[in-house]
């Protein structure tokens, strides 16, 4: 067994036990957290499964969609919020998880927003983080909650399982700045822990079945980064496939097909879905962050996750996995 892993088990509990602790607390979306570890360590991860891993708004659903345009060969037709289910959300109830992804015979691929050590972690799966600026996921955040529909609790409480019934967080301060100061004050709040996630992951981005991918590299060299990605979990590519799995990978192709991609269903968001993809891009706060609170992020950010991982999540610059 490798070094690496033999690290994750060594800690692993007690890690888990502390960041379960403190997403109890922080987390609006209910008790589902303990999704994925417990469908894990009962379910068997099968070969080759890919787990694709994140923060909230860190580009989740694009790598998503990347991948299932990598597995399925450009097929615009599949439906990722469908079949790539968010198995550590308290929505839908966990039994119902179970049996979509135990009846699917293609290969899986499965979402977490858990830290690496609060896994059961496998040496038979692929895994693939996506990394973002933490300013730029606030902002996001605070987009993504404006998103929400009105109506959304009411539209997802019937028929809800007590244990699968997901709490709709409620619209943000009109400030985001404010936004800002709470979620970076308050460690993610009114979500999860941000640097823990962060923190781990970066921390076995050397083993061989873990990539780290950043939302800025896919957002200005998606040919590339596709490419990567395609060559990691071991998906030949044809030649003639490569426009078509692209173009299905677009923020426009995505936002207008979004009833294919949100997460929870249409229902929780405006627009028909289409108000979950909000712009697409980096650097939105930039101009309107004060520079002293900019200044306090930085710092904050080298002190959790040490310089040369906070220049990756800053711009995605000095990671090695750029070589595989």
């Amino acid at each position: 067994m490798c070094v690496w892993h033999c690290s994750i088990a060594s800690r692993s509990w007690d890690a888990r036990q502390r960041y379960l602790r403190l997403l109890w607390r922080s987390c609006v979306w209910g008790r589902g957290y303990l999704g994925l570890f417990l469908v894990y360590a009962t379910k068997p991860y099968r070969d080759g499964d890919i787990v694709i891993a994140s923060y909230a708004k860190a580009g989740t659903t694009f790598l998503q969609q990347v991948v299932a345009q990598l597995l399925f060969a450009g097929d615009e037709a599949v439906e990722i919020s469908k079949i790539s289910p968010w198995l550590d959300s308290v929505y839908p109830d966990k039994a119902t998880k179970i049996k979509l992804v135990e009846a699917q015979s293609h290969r899986r691929f499965l979402k977490t927003h858990l830290p690496a050590d609060a896994l059961v972690f496998s040496e038979t799966a692929k895994y693939i983080y996506i990394g973002r600026d933490g300013r730029d996921i606030a902002w996001s955040l605070h987009a993504h909650q404006a998103a929400v529909s009105q109506n959304a609790q009411a539209l997802l409480d019937p028929g809800a399982n007590p244990s699968g019934r997901l709490r709709v967080v409620p619209p943000p301060p009109a400030s985001v700045i404010e936004y800002f100061n709470d979620w970076l004050e308050k460690n993610g709040h009114p979500f999860w822990p941000f640097w823990e996630g962060v923190r781990s992951w970066w921390a076995i981005r050397n083993a061989p079945n873990v990539l780290l991918v950043h939302f800025s590299d896919l957002l200005e060299n998606l040919p590339g980064e596709a490419q990567r990605i395609a060559d990691f979990i071991g998906t030949p590519i044809e030649e003639s496939q490569w426009d078509r799995i692209l173009s299905h990978c677009a923020f426009d192709y995505m936002k207008e097909n979004a009833a294919r991609y949100v997460p929870q269903g249409t229902g929780l968001w405006k627009d028909g879905g289409k108000a979950f993809f909000h712009q697409g891009r980096n650097g939105r706060w930039q101009g309107l962050l004060p520079a002293e609170t900019n200044q306090k992020y930085q710092q904050l950010a080298i002190d959790e996750l040490g310089s040369e991982c906070a220049r990756w999540l800053a711009s995605g610059e000095c990671h090695p996995s750029r070589q595989r």
